[in-house]
């Protein structure tokens, strides 16, 4: 079974399912090869214009697979295919939509950050734990801090407890809370009224919010993975994967 399902519902858009819902589609370097491969087709279309991200089962997305993140052979790997997945979110000239529900955590978390659009469920939990895990969120904190005041950033990252996503909508995480079983029929009033605006001129806008940064979405990423690698190869790191995996409280060196 894939673990990208890519579905074409018309002509200019492309509905991307993350598939691996026994994992409450937790992200391996297999996931997020297959998720750019899918982005990059479909940008390869010229007639397409709107991506629509969803995860299957009872969650968006839970984060890195720490199952696998605990095999430190792996880490730089993991982390060069989390980096590369934000950005081609965020480089994509499509618009992108996340539909969230059940949980957005952490990495999952951070995909819905590099979107465009953030729709979420009503009751969906939110939230980026990493310092609970030995790790730094800088990857995400790369989206984060272009849509969130300082404050609010501060707490969800050092505080790190989860949201709900009234919470979210109120800091300008997501853009609209719908029940449940509206999630699809909202993605697709958004996409309809981005159809409305001229193909050029919705991409240049795109392009253009993004270009008035003072640094870019990628000089930020290669910064960002050069602290979550030190993160990641430390013994706090090490520790809280392993408390998260066997279900313990982690044992803080002070």
């Amino acid at each position: 079974m894939p673990v990208v399902l890519v579905e074409k519902q018309t002509p200019q858009i492309t509905v991307l399912t993350l598939n691996r819902p026994e994992r409450r589609n937790a992200l391996t370097i297999e996931l997020m090869t297959d998720l750019i491969s899918a982005i990059e087709e479909a940008a390869a279309d010229p007639k397409q214009r709107i991506l629509i991200l969803r995860g299957a089962g009872k969650a968006f997305c839970t984060g890195l697979d720490l199952e696998a993140a605990a095999d430190s052979s792996k880490a730089h790997a993991t982390a060069e295919s989390v980096a590369r997945m934000l950005l081609a979110l965020a480089e994509t000239r499509l618009i992108t939509i996340a539909t969230v529900h059940g949980a957005a955590v952490a990495g999952g978390a951070g995909v819905m950050s590099a979107c465009d659009f953030v729709i979420a469920a009503e009751r969906t939990k939110i939230g980026y734990p990493e310092v609970r895990r030995g790790l730094v969120a800088g990857l995400v904190m790369t989206f984060l801090r272009r849509q969130l005041r300082e404050r609010d950033l501060r707490e969800l990252l050092l505080a790190s407890e989860l949201i709900d996503a009234k919470r979210a909508q109120e800091i300008g995480l997501v853009n609209r809370v719908v029940p449940p079983g509206e999630l699809e029929a909202t993605a697709q009033t958004i996409a309809t009224a981005i159809l409305q605006g001229a193909p050029g001129a919705v991409t240049s806008s795109k392009r253009l919010l993004e270009e008035l940064w003072s640094s870019s979405v990628a000089d930020d990423v290669a910064l960002a993975l050069r602290h979550h690698m030190e993160a990641r190869e430390s013994e706090e790191a090490k520790e809280g994967i392993a408390a998260f995996l066997e279900k313990r409280p982690p044992k803080w060196v002070r």
